[in-house]
């Protein structure tokens, strides 16, 4: 998962197959596995006419991409094709495996011409001589990686205003998810909460399964495509029932979650722990939800269900795919780009398809960004503005700040403070060194808890799930606290927590010195027996005040510690690639949404219908609607438009207008930042109402990916196998790209780049200004230009390294209409080499 909460996975040698069988091997070299096969003839999308038009100026991803030996009229609702390429898979299992076993999940024919298989290593040798065969690939695990948020976008009175206010926000736009399903009793989902018709787009052809947790009429005119995949897991054996449900339903959260983010309901309130939190409203409220469950509670996902899943949405005809899922590992090969399932993405993007995924959840370190290819427009997470607090104030009138979304108690009272370690029961196990978590009530005396509030210490088994906070209330409860206070364990890291619901008064001290400075007041509080030291006197008291109500914080946005940085990997051996990255952020932290009704993933919100979640998983649902709206207004927007309208107009300040702070550290991460930097944020934080305005597009063609993969040194045969097109020579790297940035690797000495620009908006006048990256002068050239509308503009821009260095900088180009449009170019330069010297 790109929640926070993400999952290994281990494979075990003996596999579970279907029908009853199995397939164990004492020898190692005989192991089956799942493998992908990509075949030499294009799939559907290279011969489909595309859903890109042209507006008003030529957009490279339009019009039919001729291919000789097309083997049909065919589209991608058309079926005959789908089973022609079947059996063209399965006539060639059987002559290749003649008499042997295997097992074909999966036939792959929109996106990519191929198969997944369970197959020996000698097998996948035998399919690898193959003249159909183009490239095999060894199966790979992948893991996933709101209340306040659109107004916090300033959705209300500006992009929503301009779609016809949040009931016609995202109206017609089909987003798909490929995540862990959904619950589809959600309000979040349903379709009858306006009187307005809600029709299914008519380009939409998906449907839904019907299963024992997913009935007929799971399904409306909200909810309109339901499947799940999990060939590649029940393969290896690993697939619960129980637990994972072989259906659409989501026996997560984290699919009902990012769903409700993207596109749930607008007005559904937000009741968790028996409190009002305010109303959900997802980004584009009136947009359609397919749903496409590849991801599991109990081990996560494999590339093979996910690429069937990609496969899937893409025929169904969805407008935009949302992926809060990331591989667990870098890609091998070539480049990072080469891989089953950005491939398949690349396809999706060719077939005008909008895809944005999480930027995983392993930062603050360099090159930790997951997702890699330029035609996958990649978010990472920031903060919002809402923030709930609540404090508990000592007896010595200090007050303590921390976290819980709990009420206060009784304000004119103060209360006593007794440690679960000092109100031990005669037969508690006082060797138990974690007696003190309260996560069992008959090893405490009630008759000294009752009343009072219950201090319990906060260790690594809560992080780790071997204790929870929902036992520690639970404890209380039985025990008749009047509270609960928790306390940081001395061997515990500083780090963000979530605020968690409580039904009882409550707060959690996340700070190590906080901690300290409350025990400190409670021993020596404390009165002793002189001979037995044994506790007589509970001396020290406090009130807690309520964490029910939100806070607005000046200092937001701020990129988490936990968000995937740049600069992008180009390969397994952490070559920087030219290409930015991420895209840009998005409110990924404490972001209250849906949650799916049976979830087991958060003790702290099990049987609840609203969840606060974190992790880039969160921010990436929030592009996916703010880029439904985008397609809305513009319908005939390519994918790069979409991206570039997102990334232009992205903000670089916080509301206090100071620039953006990044985290730099896991431990106590707001006492480690500094200012954001595009490895940190990538264009900035996203402007909602602005990016329906952009002004100015930088878009690019599917055959310009093709030209730069093909400039990668080695990668012709990899172009040939995923493509069907022959490489020539390229010298097309990601710098020449026509993306919303510059991103320099290795500057050597001097570099002219160039970008284009066509205007969306009426006539205007543009005025140039830039800042140069540290050590590098920049000149662009024109310094000022008019551009009418419908036309283009070409702007040359001027490198020269003035000094040897390896340390990355950053620099800007803005463009500042006279009509208001403002474009925002961010610039990257990694390494720096001048007078035809090099650096170590």
């Amino acid at each position: 998962m790109e929640g926070i909460h993400g999952v290994q996975l281990m494979v075990t040698l003996c596999l579970g197959l279907f029908m009853g069988h199995s397939w164990c091997q004492d020898n190692a070299d005989a192991v089956p596995a799942v493998y992908i096969v990509t075949l030499k003839q294009a799939p559907v999308a290279h011969y489909d006419e595309l859903r890109v038009k042209s507006n008003g100026f030529k957009h490279g991803a339009s019009g039919r991409v001729k291919r000789p030996h097309a083997p049909m009229n065919i589209s991608r609702n058309d079926g005959r094709y789908s089973s022609y390429i079947a059996r063209v898979h399965d006539s060639l299992l059987r002559r290749v495996l003649r008499g042997e076993k295997y097992l074909k999940l999966y036939s792959y024919h929109y996106l990519i011409n191929g198969f997944s298989v369970l197959v020996t290593p000698q097998q996948v040798d035998e399919l690898s001589r193959r003249r159909e065969v183009a490239n095999v690939v060894l199966d790979f695990s992948v893991r996933t990686a709101t209340t306040h948020t659109p107004q916090f976008l300033g959705l209300p009175q500006g992009a929503w205003v301009q779609e016809g206010g949040y009931e016609s926000a995202g109206e017609g736009i089909v987003i798909g998810f490929i995540d862990t399903g959904i619950d589809p009793t959600h309000p979040s989902f349903s379709d009858d909460i306006s009187e307005k018709p809600y029709p299914v787009p008519e380009h939409f052809s998906g449907i839904c399964e019907v299963t024992r947790e997913f009935p007929s009429g799971s399904c409306n005119r909200k909810l309109i495509g339901a499947r799940h995949f999990a060939a590649s897991a029940i393969t290896r054996g690993i697939f619960n029932a129980t637990q994972d449900y072989a259906s659409p339903f989501d026996g997560d959260g984290h699919g009902t979650h990012t769903a409700s983010i993207a596109a749930g309901n607008h007005g559904i309130p937000v009741v968790v722990a028996g409190n009002h939190f305010g109303n959900a409203s997802g980004m584009a409220p009136r947009s359609h939800i397919a749903v496409y469950k590849a991801l599991y509670r109990s081990f996560g996902g494999f590339a093979a269900d996910v690429v069937a899943a990609i496969d899937q949405a893409a025929q169904d005809g969805v407008d935009i795919i949302s992926l809060s899922i990331t591989p667990n590992k870098r890609p091998p090969g070539v480049a990072t780009f080469f891989n089953p399932i950005d491939m398949a993405l690349l396809s999706a993007a060719k077939a005008g398809i909008f895809v944005v995924q999480a930027a995983g959840n392993t930062g603050p370190s360099p090159k930790s960004v997951s997702s890699f290819s330029p035609w996958i427009f990649t978010v990472g997470a920031a903060t919002h503005d809402r923030v709930y607090s609540n404090s508990i104030v000592l007896g010595n009138n200090v007050t303590i700040p921390g976290v819980g979304l709990a009420p206060g108690t009784d304000k004119d009272t103060m209360y006593t403070l007794v440690s679960a370690l000092h109100a031990l029961n005669d037969s508690a196990d006082v060797n138990d060194m974690y007696v003190g978590e309260c996560q069992d009530s008959s090893n405490l005396n009630q008759d000294l808890v009752q009343g009072n509030l219950l201090i319990c210490s906060y260790s690594i088994r809560f992080v780790l799930g071997l204790s929870n906070i929902k036992q520690a209330l639970q404890t209380a409860k039985n025990l008749s606290a009047a509270g609960v206070v928790f306390y940081m364990d001395p061997f515990v890291i500083g780090f963000q927590l979530n605020p968690l619901p409580m039904r009882m008064p409550g707060i959690i001290i996340p700070s190590l010195d906080n901690s300290k400075i409350l025990l400190q007041y409670y021993n020596s509080s404390l009165e002793r027996d002189g001979l037995t030291n044994k506790v007589v006197k509970f001396g020290a008291v406090a009130c807690i005040s309520g964490g029910l109500k939100e806070n607005y914080s000046y200092y937001a946005p701020k990129i988490m510690y936990y968000s995937g940085r740049g600069p992008d990997p180009e390969d397994s051996s952490l070559d920087d690639a030219d290409i930015l990255k991420p895209n840009l952020v998005a409110p990924g932290n404490f972001i209250w949404a849906a949650w799916s009704s049976v979830s087991t993933d958060s003790d702290e919100f099990q049987g609840e219908d609203f969840a606060m979640m974190s992790g880039t998983s969160m921010a990436a649902p929030h592009v996916a609607g703010l880029a439904a709206l985008i397609k809305q207004k513009f319908p005939t927007f390519s994918p790069p438009a979409i991206g570039s309208a997102l990334s232009t107009t992205a903000s670089l300040y916080d509301k206090n207008r100071g620039p953006i702070m990044a985290q730099r550290a896991y431990a106590n991460p707001d006492m480690n930042q500094s200012p954001a930097t595009p490895f940190d944020m990538g264009s900035g934080f996203v402007n909602a109402t602005a990016a329906l305005d952009p002004g100015l597009i930088f878009d690019l063609s599917y055959n310009d990916y093709v030209l730069f993969l093909c400039a990668i040194n080695g990668s012709a045969p990899v172009v040939l196998n995923y493509t069907g097109q022959i490489c020539g020579v390229s010298t097309m790297n990601g710098t020449d790209l026509n993306l919303p940035s510059i991103t320099i690797s290795e500057l050597d000495q001097s570099r002219m780049v160039q970008r284009t620009v066509s205007n969306i908006a009426s006539n205007e006048t543009y005025r140039v200004g830039w800042s140069a990256p540290y050590g590098v002068s920049v000149k662009v050239t024109p310094t000022q230009f008019f551009i009418a509308s419908s036309e283009k503009q070409v702007l040359s821009v001027f490198f020269n390294a003035a000094m040897n260095s390896s340390v990355a900088s950053f620099g800007r180009i803005g463009l500042f209409g006279n009509q208001g449009h403002v474009i925002n170019i961010p610039l990257s330069v990694i390494v720096k080499i001048s007078y035809n010297t090099t650096t170590s």
